[in-house]
């Protein structure tokens, strides 16, 4: 295992189906002063948010609300919740929703008492926090992210059409405490199970492929994906199975806390493609992941063919008998495709609005990142961008 690193994960979790209860073992460890932030509505429909708020009324906390963070952040409402945690003296953010509530509670946590530009310092520049951080906790109501237990936070900018993440390097910007009850997350609709599903998995291939060592992390990668691939297929058929939920929660959290990581150089450009796709078009990430995941893959398969031919025999289960590495390897990229179409996750980009003539203008919002086993040229880009479609 080549490298040096250091891990360090402060958050503390609270999984099952009781585990909303420790919200009040956790709320007198802060001030008065809670702002709660959820998405849409759905927490109001399920009876989520009655409970968060009969808790929050037992503790005696002064709130404030910053209600409808959509699937996609944008910088228009982190600016717009920077106000209101500001006037209201924030002591801590309380995430009641998904991966893109939690993303942008990260985002308002680093921002309320910064005196510079959000945008401009921590998704432009990528610098790190120099002021006083707000805590966040998470309760969490959608797997797929993992930004439960790490310091990424995703903003999409409405006027650029930029949509970037921003993973912190501070250990400080991560949740002080998520909980994770598998229940809330039989309410969701369909799709957006199957969403969060894959974007769990593609998590864990980002950082799977990349490195040539022998490495643990690639070791509890394979396990991660076969757990989610067999709890796919259960939920699939019930989406009620509450084993099948809770592993699918679990892993989600472990696919993207950094402990995978570790060892590796990583490589994340299907998550730069995807959000160059949905800063344009504002569809829904896992979608997005979906749609590029197979054309990316396809295209850097002969770079890493042996760990693609350790994934098709690993993951999938593809005999090696006769066969050559190539074969090998676009056999296990055949089998993925299969499982994802049994899914049901959108795999053309341009059922999510991507069209020949915006491609050039997503491809001018594509990061290019170093760590995965080809550095992609402008071309290359736009083939992949095309080959999406």
């Amino acid at each position: 295992m080549l490298g040096n690193f250091t891990y360090c994960n402060p958050t503390k979790l609270y999984f099952g189906a009781d585990s909303l209860e420790y919200l009040n073992t956790e709320l007198p460890k802060y001030g008065d002063n809670v702002v709660l932030v959820y998405g849409g509505g759905s927490i109001k429909r399920n009876g989520l948010y009655d409970a968060v708020c009969e808790i929050l009324n037992k503790q005696n906390k002064n709130v404030a609300e910053i209600a409808g963070v959509m699937p996609n952040p944008t910088l228009a409402k982190l600016r717009e919740g920077i106000g209101i945690a500001r006037n209201h003296h924030a002591d801590l953010i309380l995430a009641v929703g998904g991966g893109s509530v939690c993303d942008y509670s990260k985002a308002l946590s680093v921002s309320v008492h910064c005196p510079d530009d959000p945008w401009e310092k921590y998704f432009i520049r990528f610098e790190e926090p120099d002021c006083e951080l707000i805590p966040v906790g998470c309760v969490l109501t959608m797997v797929g992210t993992g930004s439960e237990m790490n310091a990424g936070s995703v903003i999409t900018n409405q006027d650029t059409k930029q949509k970037i993440g921003h993973v912190f390097a501070d250990e400080a910007v991560m949740p002080k405490f998520s909980i994770l009850n598998p229940m809330v997350t039989m309410t969701l609709p369909y799709e957006q199970m199957v969403s969060g599903i894959y974007d769990i998995f593609n998590h864990i291939c980002e950082q799977y492929f990349s490195g040539e060592d022998d490495c643990t992390s690639d070791y509890i990668s394979e396990g991660l994906m076969r757990s989610v691939i067999h709890s796919a297929d259960v939920a699939v058929q019930n989406p009620q199975d509450y084993e099948a939920r809770s592993n699918l929660m679990w892993t989600a959290t472990w696919a993207l806390n950094t402990l995978v990581a570790k060892g590796k150089s990583t490589d994340w450009m299907v998550h730069m493609l995807s959000q160059a796709i949905g800063g344009v078009t504002n569809a829904t990430h896992g979608m997005t992941l979906a749609a590029v995941s197979l054309p990316y893959y396809r295209h850097i398969l002969p770079y890493g063919l042996h760990k693609f031919k350790r994934f098709a025999v690993n993951v999938w289960g593809v005999s090696t008998e006769g066969k050559s590495d190539t074969e090998i390897a676009s056999e296990g990229l055949d089998c993925m495709e299969r499982w994802m179409r049994s899914l049901g996750v959108t795999m053309h980009s341009r059922d999510l609005g991507a069209t020949e003539q915006n491609l050039g203008r997503i491809a001018d919002c594509v990061i290019t990142m170093p760590g995965g086993y080809k550095v992609l040229t402008r071309e290359e880009i736009e083939q992949i961008l095309r080959e999406s479609l």
